[in-house]
């Protein structure tokens, strides 16, 4: 019984809540978008560092879309420094997944190579596996430094 009067309130209020968004545009908006057409004009402008966006010159045919560079001046990637990061400088993510690794050493739990605790044997191969990847890796990365 009371759903088909909450379906009626709300068809009710729709139309009003369409009315009050029209009211906020602009007269300038509000002709645009009853013509129909697209604007005669869309800048693009990219802004580094503090620049400010520029206003639309005829805000009836132009329309400015103003976007931030995250990185103007990047170093090419022959000069880049691909050293291993310092541990001090490591992210708390990698922290926490070294001492979680340390822990389930300690803790004899399988698939950490341990020679305490059940099923510690198991991830020998895995390490072994994970180490040579490693080792190619960094081979490769090495390999590619040299000019």
């Amino acid at each position: 019984m009371l759903r088909p009067l909450a379906i009626a309130l709300t068809l009710a209020v729709t139309p009003v809540s369409s009315f009050a968004q029209t009211a906020e545009q602009t007269d300038a908006a509000a002709k645009q978008a009853e013509s129909g057409k697209p604007p005669l004009r869309i800048r693009s402008i990219t802004l580094t560092g503090n620049q400010a966006c520029p206003k639309s010159s005829n805000p009836d045919a132009e329309i400015v879309v103003c976007a931030r560079q995250g990185e103007p001046y990047r170093i090419p990637k022959e000069l880049r420094d691909d050293k291993p990061i310092p541990a001090q400088n490591q992210s708390w993510v990698n922290r926490a997944a070294v001492a979680d690794e340390v822990g389930r050493r300690a803790g004899g739990l399988p698939d950490t190579c341990s020679p305490t605790g059940s099923g510690g044997q198991t991830g020998c191969a895995m390490m072994r596996a994970q180490q040579y990847a490693a080792e190619k890796a960094e081979a490769k990365r090495q390999a590619a430094a040299i000019p």
